[in-house]
């Protein structure tokens, strides 16, 4: 899609240049239609590269295969849980609880 629109841009970009060329310093010694082709031709096939290049890297990071896509949707979805904060402070005191109690416990030699 990307190569199509690149063309498409490329073509009326050359044709008015390549127009403003010719009525600006004449056709040449090729004539009016062959220096139009060349700048529409040559203009379409950079526009056409470089957009398809864009179009490429912009849709190649998008499209995982169904089992991965359905795995990040899976993580994405239990990290998404947003607790308030009286519930994290009550998980973090239940936490520093059950690390005063680790530290607390004598070692058994």
């Amino acid at each position: 899609m990307g190569a199509m629109m690149g063309t498409g841009v490329g073509l009326t970009i050359g044709f008015i240049f390549g127009g403003w060329s010719i009525i600006r310093g004449g056709a040449g010694p090729r004539g009016a239609i062959a220096t139009l082709s060349q700048y529409m031709l040559s203009s379409a096939a950079t526009f056409g590269f470089f957009l398809a290049i864009g179009s490429v890297i912009r849709s190649d990071s998008s499209q995982l295969p169904p089992h991965l896509e359905a795995a990040r949707i899976q993580l994405i979805q239990s990290t998404s849980r947003i607790r308030s904060r009286d519930e994290g402070f009550q998980l973090m005191r239940a936490r520093w609880q059950a690390e005063r109690q680790r530290l607390e416990r004598p070692i058994e030699n």
